[in-house]
């Protein structure tokens, strides 16, 4: 066996003793809240929904839509139990479909759930124009879906939902309202689906002029066995919120969606960073632009930066012109959670922290720690220190064998702008933020000592969600409490006249 193979055995045995002690970790170390949908819904909701949970928990074959490449452009991803030579989608401007165009693109066989054998059907749209209502049709088993409407926005001035681990099927074991027992896993499913609906149409309600939504992984929870139906089940209530029919989603490869094919399977995501040397098996990170913000979404679970500098260097090389640089990835090195901040979540710290002040990122946006922090500008101190990572390898010390003083001595290797204003203008450093759970399917404390890089945080039990606007000039986050709209922080404005050099 050569050298190349039993270092990715390694890589892959390391990643996984890394994973399992975060697993480890949340179970022992989340808190007893959790959004009950029993007994947040009201008699009539609650009850409607637990009768379309029938028909929604089988249904593996449910559309999903991503960003393309670029504004102009729309993926789909679909399952489908039948093996078709070019899944197709039709696109028109008419909603009797008579100016429809085709789209085919190409379907790989994904296996055999309960008995049946699944494909994995991915189409790319392109030509869109910005603010046009379109209507799309794809190609199920010889069948032609009912048509559904999407409306694309401006291409100039935008707006996007940030959200936070909807993780569903996360409050398994909780004792609901409507019941004596604690969930299984498939009734903890139907929870969590159920308020992550709830999130998505209150926040699309409260906004109507959103472009897409971004959500910073851990889309499910059970993460452990790609052939077990449960982990479909989840997929299944992820993706049944209506409002995603006509509304793209862009989705981090979160821990617990990392250590199966399902993920990458379930979305087709743009220009995949196929050349990653360490990859885990939900795929690759990706990027796209839209307007003038270029996104980037790193695999974390992976630990060799190396593979993500590669990535990020990509996307700028093919996007020299973006005016925001905007980095995404699920464990929170810069948040503000008690069961990560200080812990697994800051492994990656001091190997990432250079890249991004290197590559003059302007947001990072992360999840992870099921709570909501917002942070300082921040860049590195220029100063050497200890790369900690998932392994030992090549001079990396792994985190968990480091003692915590030492850990925490060496993760000290920022500085911050320390500036209390809400509008900054041409700021140095970069801005991170963690989102909260958007469904609480289960949630965590903030730590007890803030950490002084920390400039607003909030936990009070309630999903959140956060809207991001952005134009040539201006970027501006507003983040709100689910339940009643309430705003839980300050609105903070990016203002850039000048890009960074």
């Amino acid at each position: 066996m050569n050298r190349m193979i039993l270092n990715k055995i390694f890589i892959f045995m390391v990643v996984s003793v890394v994973l399992l002690s975060g697993f480890l970790m949340t179970a022992s170390a989340m808190t007893d809240h959790f959004n009950d949908a029993a007994g947040t819904a009201g008699d009539n909701t609650w009850k409607d929904w637990k009768t379309s949970w029938d028909g929604i928990k089988p249904n593996l074959e449910q559309i999903s839509l991503t960003p393309g490449a670029n504004q102009t452009q729309l993926n789909f991803g679909w399952y489908s139990h039948t093996a078709a030579s070019k899944p197709s989608v039709k696109f028109a401007t008419k909603a009797n479909m008579s100016d429809a165009k085709i789209f085919s693109g190409k379907q790989t066989a994904h296996r055999i759930i309960d008995g049946i054998q699944y494909y994995s059907s991915k189409v790319t749209v392109t030509g869109l124009a910005e603010n046009t209502t379109y209507y799309y049709q794809y190609e199920n088993d010889g069948i032609w879906s009912t048509p559904v409407s999407y409306r694309t926005k401006n291409f100039t001035s935008f707006k996007l939902i940030f959200v936070g681990d909807p993780q569903i099927g996360a409050s398994v074991g909780r004792i609901p309202s409507d019941g004596k027992d604690p969930q299984t896993a498939e009734i903890a499913a139907r929870n969590d689906a159920y308020n992550w609906n709830a999130t998505l149409h209150t926040a699309l309600n409260a906004h109507h002029d959103i472009s897409f939504i971004l959500s910073a992984g851990d889309q499910i929870n059970y993460s452990n066995n790609d052939a077990t139906p449960q982990q479909e089940i989840e997929y299944s209530g992820f993706l049944s919120p209506g409002v995603l029919k006509s509304m793209p989603i862009a989705t981090v490869i979160g821990n617990h969606d990392s250590l199966t094919t399902n993920y990458q399977n379930h979305f087709n995501n743009p220009n995949p960073f196929t050349e990653e040397t360490s990859p885990t098996a939900a795929g690759n990170g990706y990027y796209y632009s839209y307007g003038s913000a270029l996104f980037i979404f790193i695999n974390t679970n992976n630990y060799n930066c190396a593979d993500h500098e590669v990535l990020i260097k990509k996307a700028i090389a093919a996007n020299p012109n973006a005016k925001w640089r905007i980095l995404a990835f699920h464990q929170d090195i810069y948040g503000s959670g008690k069961d990560h901040s200080d812990s697994d979540g800051i492994a990656l710290r001091t190997q990432l922290t250079p890249i991004i002040d290197k590559y003059h990122i302007d947001v990072v946006l992360q999840g992870h720690d099921h709570s909501y922090a917002r942070t300082y500008q921040l860049s590195g101190d220029s100063k050497p220190h200890t790369l900690y990572s998932g392994n030992a390898a090549n001079g990396v010390v792994k985190w968990s064998d480091e003692k915590n003083s030492a850990y925490q001595q060496q993760n000290e290797c920022y500085t911050v702008q320390r500036d209390n204003a809400n509008k900054v203008i041409n700021p140095k450093g970069t801005l991170y933020i963690t989102a909260n759970s958007a469904t609480g399917s289960k949630y965590y404390e903030l730590i007890n000592r803030m950490q002084d890089y920390i400039a607003a945080r909030w936990q009070e039990w309630k999903p959140t969600y956060s809207v991001i606007e952005i134009s040539d000039t201006s970027l501006t986050i507003n983040t709100f409490e689910t339940e009643t709209g309430r705003q839980i922080d300050s609105a903070y404005t990016i203002v850039k006249s000048k890009t960074k050099q």
